[in-house]
């Protein structure tokens, strides 16, 4: 296995014996930390969850401002791990940087296994969106998904630490435009809570040339805090393949 230091990637458990990777990508305003525990569950595999700029130990960092350039950055990181198979997973935001990630790789000789675009469902675009920068509402967009914790949110420490990077994502995120192609190469599954009603929207069936599954589960939009998606992910991965996408 290939040895490797990254300040964009962070691997709590070493999976020696795995044969693929998994790589996480997380939501508008999180870290790498959401992962934290996936390393020590998903045994069969070697989950890396990607560190945007801007917070945790990369809190001295300008946060990211256009999304394309941010998963070319990640795609650079990586390349070095490249020598296993890769798999992404998504969730929210988290997905169509997964899915730029993929096509900034594939340009590079690099296709991964499969893409998993968890908070997203297979939908037309929507239209006419503006970032939300009010703190007050922003937190409390997140106290209703479900993704941060009331009593947290309210803390004036915790707004402090998060808020800046927490619009700087949302600014990111609305200005994004996302292109028709590159068209992925690989199985994507779409995994939507069935009360999930901020579901990110992508065209995911014209996305790929591979057909798209999507995946109902019960919950809101952060469905995967009490529940994370392991059986789904070690069904699908230890699926026998033909050869890689």
């Amino acid at each position: 296995m290939t040895s490797y230091t990254s300040r964009w990637l962070v691997r709590d458990t070493a999976r020696p014996e795995a044969r693929i990777r998994l790589v996480c990508f997380a939501h508008l305003g999180a870290s790498a930390a959401f992962y934290r525990s996936w390393g020590q569950s998903l045994t069969e595999v070697e989950v890396h969850a990607v560190q945007y700029p801007g917070r945790a130990d990369r809190l001295d960092e300008d946060p990211p401002h256009d999304l394309v350039q941010l998963a070319a950055d990640i795609a650079d990181a990586l390349e070095p791990l490249a020598d296993l198979p890769l798999a992404f997973f998504g969730h929210s935001m988290g997905a169509p940087v997964a899915l730029e990630t993929a096509r900034a790789l594939q340009r590079r000789g690099i296709h991964i296994e499969h893409l998993f675009a968890s908070g997203s469902r297979d939908a037309p675009l929507p239209t006419g969106l503006v970032a939300e920068e009010d703190p007050d509402l922003l937190f409390e967009d997140l106290v209703r998904m479900g993704g941060t914790d009331a009593e947290m949110a309210a803390d004036p420490i915790f707004q402090e630490v998060v808020l800046p990077y927490l619009i700087a994502d949302g600014r990111m995120f609305h200005r994004y435009t996302m292109a028709p192609e590159p068209l992925l190469s690989c199985p994507v599954t779409t995994i939507v809570g069935d009360q999930d009603d901020d579901a990110d929207r992508r065209p995911w069936s014209a996305l790929s040339t591979v057909p798209v599954q999507e995946v109902g589960v019960p919950g809101n939009h952060f469905y995967l805090i009490a529940d994370p998606p392991y059986s789904l992910l070690r069904e699908t991965l230890s699926a026998p393949r033909p050869g890689s996408c």
